[in-house]
């Protein structure tokens, strides 16, 4: 299966084939539709019009579930298109939360212990008892930097037979990650950040975009 999202996260119309149906469940030989993994959730997705109501990874494949009916069969040339602008603000506000991450981790050496990446908003947990907050004048002047300096950000496999993808700002960090980046810095823009405390001896920021327009969830 390939993997559009990563060849090309930009990508919001696919040309694509049933490779087979069960049911409901439809794979794919080619995909536009990230399937949610690593806390970035899956995009809203369409084929042919018809809604993708959930996915499934399993091994390097993706299923897909779709609603009774749905009249697909092995075989069948479809189009797969996706809620572009839910994919614009899940890649920035994952980068962000990358940038966030390894700020945190190179600076104050805090372990983190979760993360989610929403269309509102993403967050990181760390285990700490420190408040976050204290340390957000400090992250932010270097988050700002490396977004106005418009850094190039390359992305690849660690290992093309597994799959295992990372992301690399020359100068400052590599680390693995399988999500869906956008090409530079200046793309991921501004963020605010809000500190709260989910559990004893945790320590979450939540970002959010300055120019975000998303609807309130």
């Amino acid at each position: 299966m390939k993997k559009i999202f990563w060849e090309n996260p930009y990508q919001h119309t696919l040309e694509t084939h049933v490779t087979s149906v069960d049911g409901n469940r439809v794979l794919f030989d080619a995909t536009i539709a990230y399937s949610f993994a690593g806390g970035q959730e899956s995009d809203k997705a369409w084929v042919n019009g018809i809604p993708i109501l959930d996915s499934m990874r399993e091994g390097n494949l993706i299923y897909y579930t779709l609603p009774e009916g749905h009249g697909l069969s092995a075989g069948d040339a479809v189009t797969m298109t996706i809620d572009w602008p839910r994919r614009n603000r899940l890649m920035r506000l994952h980068f962000a939360a990358e940038l966030i991450l390894e700020i945190v981790t190179q600076n104050y050496h805090w372990e983190k212990v979760g993360a989610h990446i929403a269309e509102t908003k993403s967050r990181i947990d760390f285990k700490s008892d420190v408040n976050a907050s204290t340390l957000f004048d400090a992250i932010l002047t270097q988050y700002n930097e490396i977004i106005r300096n418009n850094l190039s950000i390359e992305k690849g496999y660690s290992d093309i037979e597994n799959q295992r993808r990372y992301w690399k700002i020359e100068g400052f960090a590599q680390v693995p990650c399988g999500g869906t980046h956008v090409n530079t810095t200046s793309e991921v823009g501004f963020v605010t950040l809000k500190r709260d405390r989910p559990g004893k001896g945790i320590e979450r920021i939540e970002i959010r975009l300055v120019d975000d327009t998303a609807p309130t969830a």
